[in-house]
């Protein structure tokens, strides 16, 4: 299965001009308008805000400011987004972003993130996926995906009942082959870019590993198998964000010794 992404993608590529650089450097398959993809995340969001409680305004005010300090070190072209940040009513220590600038974090995060910068970590993340395009290099890689299992189905052979049972193993392969570990490479790479945003913006990297050891602590063990999961392992993560540290903390020193020192109090 190894070969059915690199092939659709480089089918689409070889027709469409949408194959971009990610910003650490990694080739990106983009088909989505930004236009197209900030819309639909500012509908995403409106709408979730109707279904989900929203948290007091104290907390709203805190992760503002922590949002704020990071999209203040942002080029202007990507400073310029509509960035919005809400906090949801919910236990779940989770949090997302959508394109356009759209972001939530729940209660629950800011059980497990104890201060700004373990919080700043959590932002600076979901604003990499952002800035990454992300969601539409998902959307992108999806639809390359189900192009070349829809050639695979029109060969010859393939319509039989054995044709298609081994459709269904392909399409196992495609999810667990392409679809999740596509996805644990978006999360590896914003914890990358989040922790360089917020060293950027002032907020001490070192802390970013404490926060996936609180969440290492509060989860017991019971995430399922790296494999089959659409993010990396606490530690896996863990291991990354101490890769990417000395630069990280190279970034830090300089933004406190040029004044960026923010104060965002916890409510």
């Amino acid at each position: 299965m190894r070969w059915l992404r690199p092939l659709a993608v480089a089918a689409l590529c070889a027709s469409v001009a949408a194959c971009s650089t990610s910003p650490t450097g990694r080739s990106q398959l983009l088909l989505l308008s930004d236009d197209q993809l900030n819309q639909m995340g500012q509908q995403a969001f409106a709408q979730y805000q109707q279904d989900i409680p929203t948290a007091g305004q104290a907390s709203h005010r805190y992760v503002q400011c922590i949002a704020d300090a990071i999209v203040e070190v942002l080029p202007a072209e990507q400073r310029n987004l509509d960035w919005q940040i809400r906090v949801f009513e919910s236990e779940q220590p989770n949090a997302f972003a959508l394109p356009g600038g759209y972001m939530g974090v729940n209660t629950g995060m800011l059980d497990i993130a104890t201060n700004q910068n373990q919080l700043a970590s959590v932002v600076g993340h979901e604003i990499g996926h952002v800035i990454a395009n992300h969601a539409n290099e998902r959307a992108s890689t999806q639809s390359a995906t189900s192009l070349g299992l829809s050639v695979l189905s029109s060969t010859s052979g393939m319509q039989t009942p054995g044709g298609q049972q081994l459709m269904g193993v392909l399409g196992m392969g495609a999810e667990y082959g392409i679809a999740l570990p596509f996805s644990r490479r978006h999360e590896s790479e914003a914890d990358v870019i989040g922790l360089q945003l917020m060293a950027q913006a002032g907020f001490d990297p070192r802390e970013s590993v404490t926060v996936w050891e609180n969440m290492q602590a509060a989860s017991g063990g019971g995430a399922p198998p790296a494999w089959m999961s659409t993010h990396p392992s606490e530690g896996q993560r863990i291991e990354g964000l101490q890769a990417s540290m000395n630069n990280a903390m190279a970034s830090y020193e300089q933004a406190r010794n040029s004044g960026r020192t923010p104060n965002c109090p916890r409510p």
